[in-house]
């Protein structure tokens, strides 16, 4: 579907492939997300210990990340490994292999409701959003901030929306949490006052639509601060940035506030 099916692989890239054809001295895989290419995984290539039988390492229709080893566009020849694959790689390469098969999931469905064939549907939206975030992620952010996140790509305000409720109804949104504590002390005849305003100025400054921040009363003069994200990291940023901007703000009103990670 995408320009990159119809590519030629550089040597170093990982690839899904499907073992078609297996002998005594390899296999022969097509390569899925390159149009049916056809590679050889030479016996060698297949395990760094010697092997006995290919059959043992590798059958017909397994599916199998590769490394690409050379590429002879002229000859047609593609030479694959499976050995100088890494487990870290395999286990990236799968992620991200099965968000590209759900993102094109996603796009035939918009195709099927916008009346529009399979290719025109990529043309006008697919490709749009794979250049900007990649397929899946782009109706994630669809999802998280709304058509604005696909009108201002100039994707058309009735696809933006139908684009908007397939993610909606298709998209289970995994968030994760990250709390700490802050106290919070003003001395000042309007301290409350103080303390509510470093809370209010902090989260309009600093809230995100990829992030929601709370804040509670645990017992004055502690607070807890909770973020919720899509992604630790994520959270993680957004909570170290909030805290100390609450921090900032009392201080600069005249009070002390001090921040603790909470387990």
């Amino acid at each position: 579907m995408s320009e990159q099916y119809a590519k030629w692989p550089e040597p170093g890239d990982l690839v899904i492939a499907t073992v078609k054809t297996v002998m005594d001295y390899g296999a022969y895989a097509t390569l899925d997300e390159h149009n049916g290419k056809r590679g050889f995984l030479h016996i060698s290539e297949i395990a760094s210990a010697r092997i006995r039988n290919v059959r043992d390492f590798v059958r017909e229709n397994q599916k199998l990340v590769l490394k690409v080893v050379r590429v002879d566009t002229e000859k047609g020849h593609i030479d694959l490994s499976l050995r100088r694959v890494t487990k870290r790689e395999k286990i990236e390469k799968i992620k991200s292999w099965k968000k590209e098969r759900k993102g094109e999931a996603l796009l035939y469905v918009v195709a099927e409701r916008a009346g529009l064939t399979k290719e025109a549907a990529y043309e006008k939206v697919g490709a749009v959003l794979e250049e900007k975030y990649g397929l899946y992620e782009g109706f994630e952010k669809a999802l998280k901030e709304g058509t604005e996140s696909l009108t201002s790509l100039n994707i058309p305000e009735d696809l933006a929306k139908i684009i908007f409720a397939v993610a909606d109804e298709r998209i289970k949104v995994k968030t994760v949490k990250v709390r700490g504590i802050l106290e919070m002390r003003c001395r000042q005849p309007n301290g409350v006052r103080c303390i509510q305003e470093a809370f209010k100025s902090a989260k309009k400054t600093q809230g995100t639509k990829d992030a929601a921040i709370e804040f509670s009363v645990i017992a004055a003069p502690k607070y807890r601060v909770q973020v919720s994200a899509d992604n630790w990291k994520r959270a993680e940023e957004v909570l170290e940035k909030i805290s100390e901007t609450v921090v900032t703000n009392i201080t600069n009103a005249g009070g002390q506030g001090a921040f603790r990670r909470e387990k």
